[in-house]
């Protein structure tokens, strides 16, 4: 049949193959493999921080909880709002129910209940004659509405006491409350949606030095104060004693030393890292590039002018975000007299003739040939010889013209 035929062909091909060069595909497919194996991890991997600035790490297991309760308000306003609004109503509706259940016991209790209509019967709390009402009463005392059917009589004295301290309460709940939902919407949080930070990191020279690059803008009118940017590199490493460390951070030089990392945020500015000795990318080249693994955190601080909070707002690059061989566009123009930015020129950029080597292999491609001009200005510099004139004036000739040759 062709199905026999075409299984006998096979194996007959299979056969004709020789050894070697089965192995040879053999291996070609493993590395094949791995390769596309490799691409897909390395597209499928975790960010440490995403886009938007949210870090992706999740903490688990913490066994002291109690420390949360310790700082509860800082706890209420990290909530959600959802949970928040759920909070902020329940603490009212539950202090209204409990105090409700409270006077309405006060006043079963007393027979309160049973006189209602009575004249000569002494009420504690006046028409508090079930559950609902003694709720509205509640409500009425810790919200100071006062509607005037329902008091609380001289006759009593817990009924006093109750009412006191549900409004002591009551202004302990208005204060937490209050003062959390001012700072949860005042909160800078928001600020930093309106701080920019380009898609791409570029690398190009600057200065016949090879920099990594990266562009920052803020889209409002009233400007951040005392503005900083910082960087981190995040990158596994394993130590020479065969200690592996998981997302090692390590700085990345923004200009601390000569102040340039503080910034008058006023236009979009280019934030540069010189790529020098001290660099983690001082031995990274164009193609190694490619087969590294890393993240980059860009951190930009500042005070918030309209409210004077902290601000800040965080970005992230991966090494498959970093574009070699490029610069950013200009996006500033003179305009009737001010400057004016174009914030769809903001993302682009343009390539330019940049080396695929590193800035190691750059410098070490320079040192020859200052070695060599050094090695021809050597015979042109020879220090003076004070011992040919001593020579010379034993030999017979004057000391004045032996002085004279030295020279």
């Amino acid at each position: 049949s062709e199905g026999d035929k075409s299984k006998r062909f096979n194996a007959d091909c299979v056969v004709s193959v020789p050894a070697a060069e089965r192995l040879q595909n053999r291996r070609c497919k493993l590395i094949a493999d791995d390769r596309l194996f490799g691409l897909a991890s390395k597209q499928q991997r975790q960010r440490y921080v995403t886009k938007m600035g949210k870090c992706q790490v999740n903490l688990g297991n913490i066994q002291e909880k109690k420390r949360f309760l310790s700082d509860i308000f800082t706890t209420i306003v990290d909530l959600k709002y959802r949970w928040f609004l759920f909070v902020f109503m329940m603490c009212y509706i539950a202090t209204w129910v409990v105090f409700g259940i409270i006077y309405f016991f006060d006043a079963w209790v007393r027979g309160d209940v049973n006189h209602i209509g009575d004249p000569e019967w002494k009420a504690c709390i006046e028409n508090v004659d079930n559950f609902l009402s003694a709720l509205l009463f509640s409500v009425e005392s810790q919200r100071t509405i006062g509607y005037g059917s329902r008091i609380v009589t001289a006759n009593c004295p817990e009924g006093v006491i109750l009412l006191m301290v549900q409004s002591i309460i009551g202004s302990m709940i208005d204060a937490l409350m209050v003062g959390c939902m001012f700072v949860k919407i005042s909160r800078p949080k928001k600020r930093a949606q309106t701080l920019i930070f380009s898609k791409n990191c570029v690398i190009s020279h600057r200065d016949e030095k090879l920099c990594l690059m990266f562009r920052i803008g803020d889209l409002r009118d009233s400007h951040m104060v005392d503005a900083k940017i910082r960087a981190k590199l995040i990158k596994s490493r394993q130590t020479k004693e065969g200690e592996f460390i998981p997302l090692e951070q390590s700085e990345l030089n923004l200009g601390y030393d000569t102040g340039e990392d503080r910034l008058f945020l006023v236009e979009p500015q280019i934030i540069c890292h010189v790529i020098n000795q001290r660099s983690p990318f001082w031995d990274m080249s164009a193609e190694s590039l490619r087969r590294e693994q890393f993240e980059i955190i860009i951190i930009l601080e500042g005070i918030v002018e309209a409210t004077g909070m902290t601000c800040q707002a965080r970005t992230s690059y991966t090494e498959d975000e970093i574009l070699w061989g490029y610069r950013f566009e200009p996006c500033m123009s003179l305009e009737k007299g001010a400057f004016r930015v174009d914030y769809s020129r903001f993302e682009l950029t343009f390539e330019v003739q940049t080396p695929a080597l590193s800035a190691k292999e750059t410098q070490q491609m320079k040192e020859p040939g200052r070695q060599d001009r050094s090695a021809l200005s050597l015979p042109c510099e020879q220090p003076p010889q004070p011992c040919a004139s001593a020579d010379r004036s034993k030999a017979g000739g004057p000391a004045s013209a032996g002085g004279l040759w030295a020279r």
